[in-house]
This record gives structure tokens, C-alpha cells and sequence, in this order.
């Protein structure tokens, strides 16, 4: 089995999942942005992961844009998110990434990074905003991506990355 792992990584989490992956596989990495079909040709195997943000998993919009022209390739998505695991907020990210053309494909779940002062002046603003919108609840009332968020301070980061969560993704390979 040939390979390539592609991905997007906006704060180092994906890239770090990447390597793992690598390290493991012997497959070799490639930003998704810098990632052509004509490359992909050589590959039975392609592997792209991305981090989630607003729902949305970084990066797919390549595999969505190709998809036709990878026909007969065994395709594995892992996407990374600072939440928490939980089945049902999972679910609703691949029902929402995963239509036409792209159901059935397997992803994989990687908890990822959180700091605020790594973020983007957009991304820390957003970030903030939604703070204080969960601040309101009750902690007995917070969903786990709410917690997850909640549990780190602004002036601290997080870092869930693990390199147990590519277990899945080699045993699907």
C-alpha cells in the first residue's frame, strides 16, 4: 500500500497528527493547499486531515472539489477540534461535511489545541464572544464543546493532542 497524508493546519494540532501518521506509515505529508490531482495519481492511499472550525472541517473543500477524479482510492479523513469527544456533536460535524458524493467515507475524531494567543485576531475575537454567551449557563447546563472551552483561561493553552487517537486511523488503513 502507497500513501500520502494531506493536510491543513491552522494551529499545529492536524500537522502534529500528520507526522504521527507518518512516522508510523512511511507516508509522506503535504499541505492540502499545495496538493494537486496529478500528484495524487501515484497514490491507492490518501489521507487528509483538517481542523474543525464553525462545523466545518479544513481542508475538505479539496477533496470535495476532486473527488471524482480519485475514484477507486481509498480515502481516510481525520479531523481535529479542542472539544472533547462526544458522539452526538461528532455525528452532526460528518452529517454536515459528509454529503453526495463523500458519504461513507471514514473519519476519525482527534482532540487538538487551544490557545488563545496563538489565535488570529478574528479567531480570538469569536472565541471571546462565544466566552461570554457560555459564561451565562450554568456549568451543570454546558454542552462538552462549551466545557471544553470553558476549562481553559485565556491567558493559558491546552493541548489534548495524543498520539493514541491515530490508532483508529492505522487500523482503518
Amino acid at each position: 500500500m502507497n500513501g500520502i497524508i494531506l493536510y491543513r493546519s491552522k494551529y499545529g494540532a492536524t500537522k502534529k497528527y500528520a507526522e504521527w501518521i507518518a512516522e508510523r506509515t512511511g507516508f509522506p505529508c503535504m499541505l492540502t493547499n499545495k496538493a494537486d490531482v496529478k500528484t495524487l495519481e501515484q497514490y491507492d492511499t490518501i489521507l487528509l486531515g483538517g481542523g474543525i472550525y464553525a462545523s466545518g472541517i479544513a481542508g475538505l473543500s479539496f477533496l470535495r472539489k476532486n473527488i471524482g477524479k480519485l475514484a477507486g482510492k481509498k480515502i481516510i479523513v481525520f479531523c481535529c477540534g479542542a472539544s472533547p469527544y462526544e458522539p452526538k456533536a461528532y455525528e452532526a460535524v460528518v452529517k454536515h461535511n459528509f454529503k453526495g458524493e463523500l458519504e461513507g467515507i471514514p473519519c476519525f475524531y482527534c482532540r487538538g489545541t487551544f490557545a488563545m494567543s496563538e489565535m488570529t485576531f478574528k479567531d480570538r475575537t469569536l472565541c471571546r464572544l462565544l466566552r461570554k454567551v457560555v459564561a451565562k449557563k450554568s456549568p451543570e447546563e454546558y454542552e462538552p464543546w462549551e466545557k471544553g472551552l470553558m476549562e481553559v483561561r485565556e491567558d493559558e493553552a491546552g493541548d489534548w493532542t495524543d498520539v493514541a487517537y491515530i490508532e483508529p486511523i492505522l487500523a482503518a488503513l
